[in-house]
């Protein structure tokens, strides 16, 4: 990869929606990636659509706990080597499947997730914060939001 010009082209994307990521193989990853040129990553998550084919609802906690597992991998890591986190959103596992998690009912999980990454983690404030600005009395994170 480094003789071939590539990594002066493209910069790599890792995926991982779980909420359990292998944080230290995850930055041993980007250190191969850098051995290899390339010298910006970027990672992906998910704020929705990640966790069953026909789910209808968005635990907000699986997404949040997602976003804090990435910032630990950003912290783990060399300052300048992540680009940016692209926070997905999936609606269909497949062109074949049913839509799943409608994006107004995963609003609320997208408002705790843009926080998070904002504010380097979650707390009372930042939960407070998207109470306040979706106009809501009571965000539910670890159960499904009625």
């Amino acid at each position: 990869l480094s003789g071939s010009g590539v990594p002066q082209l493209v910069q790599p994307m890792i995926w991982d929606y779980a909420v359990d990521i292998d944080v230290e193989g995850k930055v041993q990853l980007i250190e191969k990636y850098r051995r290899c040129g390339f010298s910006k990553v970027w990672f992906a998550s998910a704020f929705k659509g990640a966790t069953g084919v026909n789910q209808s609802l968005t635990l907000i906690g699986h997404h949040l706990r997602n976003q804090l597992e990435w910032l630990q991998v950003a912290s783990r890591s060399p300052a300048d080597v992540l680009e940016g986190i692209a926070l997905t959103g999936w609606q269909r596992y497949d062109h074949f499947s049913v839509l799943c998690e409608l994006l107004p009912v995963a609003i609320p999980s997208l408002a705790v997730c843009l926080q998070a990454l904002k504010n380097g983690g979650y707390s009372e404030k930042v939960k407070e914060n998207v109470e306040n600005l979706l106009g809501m009395s009571n965000l539910e994170i670890d159960t499904f939001m009625r």
